[in-house]
């Protein structure tokens, strides 16, 4: 009896040790539904961002609008799979990665990335290779050429969003070993669509009639309900950026409604200020602000910080949308004002507030500051310079304007042989 019972640890032992070890290779079922539901948060925030868009365009153009949404949900979508995860996240290195994992070739239903299947990261990464050139369009509304629009993105990712997203997410990317913090896509999502919309407009001209024929917003309910799905989807955007489903997930859920309310609080009281009245367009702007604001620094500071950053995001942005009446540039629906700036200030706020597992000018650390600025002005450099040199070859090639009678007549009609409504 005495000796069966000394063989009873070791046999338990036996029998535990392959399901500890089970254990440790499979995914966590806890982490894995978050990043499931995560993935398709973000994923509702393309239709959202489809609504918000084109509500602000003129009716004549509202289909062509979104359009420009759904297509980037297609091409890239594709794109992603084929080749871009395999550059943002397939092996080691300080500008871009391999093509080890082309088609994700390599990855199976049992390959982890952390704690969640490797499939369920890729898809979720997807999300936002998707909405980063979808954000672009809104610079180009009501003017730009379908078929040129839809090359320019495929080779935009490839050539600009997948090499960003390496340097400061993959595997030895070099802004990721020089420590720049960036929690879900304030400098790879923002800054570089809202740099490289700029850029687009720019090379486009203005819209005919612009500044002095009124153009105002067809459908400003449609608008505000694209900002309601873009704030609720963007709590997959930052929240799920942790990876898991954990305290840091909690803090950036709090942060991102935090500074997203904080930034409508700071652009209505802006408004009614300076303009006399608060408008609901502002209210939705300052919703979006303020949730670009915090993307970079959603899982490094605290809902107190996270205020401070809203409303300090929502009278910036505020301020660079208005620099489109000064200087003169056609930015449609404020990509640069927003996404571009807010991106941009949200990253080097990053610097001065981060006090949760990252160091800041708060605590002491000033290089983390000089750390984000390089950052900024390396993303936005590279933008820059990748989306002009495509701009100048398509021009050459394909051409970037549509007819001045089709621009007048509207592209709906004249570019996919629709009607938004049929009243």
């Amino acid at each position: 009896m005495h000796k069966l019972l000394a063989t009873l640890p070791a046999l338990f032992g036996l029998t535990l040790l392959p399901t500890l070890c089970l254990a440790a290779e499979t995914a966590d079922t806890g982490d894995t539904a978050w990043m499931l539901i995560s993935t398709a948060l973000v994923l509702i925030m393309l239709p959202g961002l489809a609504l918000f868009y084109a509500g602000m365009v003129r009716s004549k153009n509202v289909l062509s609008t979104t359009m420009h949404t759904f297509a980037a949900m297609a091409i890239i979508g594709v794109q992603w799979v084929v080749v871009g995860y395999t550059l943002a996240f397939g092996g080691a290195g300080p500008f871009i990665g391999s093509l080890e994992n082309l088609f994700l070739n390599g990855i199976g239903p049992d390959s982890l990335s952390g704690t969640i299947p490797t499939y369920v990261f890729v898809m979720f990464q997807g999300m936002f290779a998707i909405i980063t050139p979808a954000l672009i369009s809104g610079a180009i509304a009501e003017r730009m050429k379908f078929s040129t629009y839809c090359v320019f993105i495929l080779l935009w990712s490839v050539l600009v969003y997948d090499p960003l997203a390496h340097w400061v997410w993959g595997e030895g990317g070099w802004l990721l070993e020089m420590g720049a913090l960036d929690f879900a896509g304030g400098t790879v999502v923002h800054l570089s669509s809202g740099i490289s919309a700029l850029v687009l407009c720019l090379f486009l001209g203005k819209r005919k009639g612009f500044p002095h024929e009124r153009m105002a917003p067809h459908n400003l309910p449609m608008t505000l309900l694209g900002a309601g799905l873009l704030w609720f989807g963007w709590f997959g955007f930052n929240a799920g950026s942790a990876l898991s489903a954990g305290g840091g997930a909690a803090l950036a859920f709090t942060t991102t409604q935090t500074a997203a309310a904080a930034a409508a609080l700071s652009w209505m009281l802006l408004e009614w200020l300076l303009a006399g009245k608060p408008s609901a367009l502002g209210v939705a702007s300052g919703i979006v602000a303020g949730l670009v604001t915090i993307t970079p620094a959603a899982g490094f500071v605290t809902p107190g910080w996270a205020i401070v950053m809203g409303l300090l995001g929502g009278a910036v942005c505020y301020g660079g949308v208005m620099l489109k009446h000064k200087l003169g540039y056609d930015d449609s629906l404020d990509v640069l004002g927003i996404h571009g700036i807010g991106g941009a200030f949200g990253a080097l706020a990053t610097g001065v507030f981060a006090t949760v597992g990252a160091t800041s000018v708060l605590t002491g650390d000033f290089h983390q500051l000089w750390v984000q600025f390089v950052g900024i002005a390396a993303a936005a450099a590279y933008a820059v310079g990748i989306t002009t040199v495509l701009l100048l070859i398509l021009k050459a090639t394909m051409g970037l304007r549509v007819e001045h009678e089709d621009e007048i007549i509207g592209l709906d009609q004249t570019a996919h042989s629709e009607t938004g409504y049929n009243l």
